[in-house]
């Protein structure tokens, strides 16, 4: 049996992480959940993903600053990002002017076809 791919995906808000996982999982992704940023580098620390999928607004460590920890970091830098948020404020995108491009940004609300089609994309599994 082929292996899955692994995502990460940090998310606070249950209800968009079930979405998105019973969504990938028939498509041969493992869909594993961290609720905060801190959360989050741990995972990666312990494991580095395939994909990670990032909420920006998040309780404790915003997704700015995991994003830029993960593309500081020489182990996690080429993993593919996706930042997933609503609509982006005029100083969230003065931050990302002074960071390496995500590889795609979804806006919430989201039809679950366009995550499908994005993660697709940036990290094939042995099913497609």
């Amino acid at each position: 049996m082929a292996q899955e791919s692994q995502i990460l995906y940090i998310e606070d808000e249950k209800a968009t992480f079930d979405l998105v996982s019973q969504a990938l999982k028939p498509l041969g992704y493992k869909v594993v959940r961290a609720t905060s940023g801190k959360q989050g580098l741990s995972l990666m620390q312990k494991q580095k993903p395939d994909l990670l999928l990032l909420d920006l607004m998040m309780p404790d460590l915003n997704g700015w600053d995991v994003y830029r920890a993960v593309k500081t970091d020489k182990r996690l830098a080429d993993m593919p990002v996706v930042v997933i948020s609503a609509l982006m404020s005029e100083s969230e995108r003065t931050v990302i002017a002074d960071l390496p491009k995500a590889d795609a940004y979804i806006v919430k609300p989201f039809d679950v076809e366009q995550v499908i089609r994005i993660v697709q994309k940036l990290c094939p599994t042995p099913l497609d």
